[in-house]
C-alpha cells in the first residue's frame, strides 16, 4: 500500500471518530436458564424478535483469549479475542473488550469499549509473534435473535474437542454495539429484558467481584 493510498483511509478512519458512526462501545446484560427451561425462553425470544418466521439463527464458534504480559507484573498489559465460525465460511474476527466503565450506578447495563475487526486466519501467528500467550480456549454453540439493533444469544459452552458442556445450564447474552454517546438505548435493553421475566434475570454482572474471590 502506498502512501498516496493510506492517506484518505486514515482521514476517512479520523472523520469516522470525530462523528462518532464507529461502533466501539457495547451494552450488555447477561443471565443464565436452566437446560429443563431453555425452550421456553426460546418460545418467548421467537414471539418478540424480528427474525420471527424464519426462527433463530444457530452459531458454533470457536473462540481463544489471548494476553501479553510483562515480566513481574500479574496483570496482563492487554486482552484479545479470537473467533471463528466452525458452521458458515466466515474471516476470523479479533476482537478487543475493554473494562466496564465506572460511571452512572443506576445505569441499566453493563458498559465497555468494544472493537471488532475481521482478519485472516494468520491472526493467531501475528499476534504470538508480538508476544501474546493463549489464556483459554473454548466452543460457543446456541441461537441467536434480533430485535432492531439488540442481539440476544442463548449458547452453550464446551472445552475444545468434547461434546459435553460445561455446565447444565445456557448463557444468555443480551447486547447492543453502538458509537459514544449512545446511552439511551441501554434503557430500550432494560426494557426488553423486563419482557423475558421470569424465565430469565439478565443482569449487569460485576467482573471485579468474581475476581477478588478466593
Amino acid at each position: 500500500m502506498t502512501t498516496s493510498t493510506l492517506t484518505p483511509a486514515v482521514d476517512l478512519l479520523h472523520q469516522a471518530l470525530q462523528s462518532n458512526i464507529i461502533p466501539n462501545q457495547e451494552f450488555l446484560l447477561q443471565g443464565s436458564i436452566l437446560d429443563s427451561a431453555a425452550e421456553h425462553l426460546l418460545h418467548r425470544l421467537r414471539g418478540l424478535c424480528d427474525n420471527v418466521d424464519t426462527g433463530p439463527e444457530t452459531f458454533s464458534d470457536y473462540e481463544m483469549c489471548l494476553s501479553l504480559k510483562v515480566p513481574n507484573e500479574k496483570a496482563p498489559v492487554m486482552t484479545l479475542r479470537v473467533r471463528k465460525a466452525q458452521d458458515v465460511d466466515a474471516p476470523y474476527q479479533l476482537r478487543y473488550i475493554g473494562q466496564p466503565e465506572l460511571g452512572d450506578r443506576t445505569r441499566p447495563t453493563l458498559v465497555r469499549s468494544s472493537l471488532d475487526i475481521a482478519c485472516s486466519p494468520h491472526v493467531v501467528d501475528f499476534l504470538t509473534e508480538m508476544g501474546f500467550r493463549v489464556d483459554f480456549e473454548y466452543i460457543t454453540k446456541g441461537y441467536m435473535f434480533r430485535k432492531g439493533r439488540m442481539k440476544v444469544t442463548v449458547s452453550k459452552i464446551f472445552k475444545v474437542n468434547s461434546a459435553e458442556p460445561i455446565s447444565q445450564s445456557y448463557l444468555v447474552e443480551l447486547s447492543v454495539l453502538a458509537p459514544t454517546g449512545q446511552d439511551a438505548i441501554a434503557e430500550d435493553m432494560r426494557i426488553f429484558a423486563e419482557q423475558l421475566k421470569p424465565l430469565v434475570q439478565l443482569e449487569k454482572i460485576d467482573y471485579k467481584r468474581f475476581a477478588q474471590m478466593p
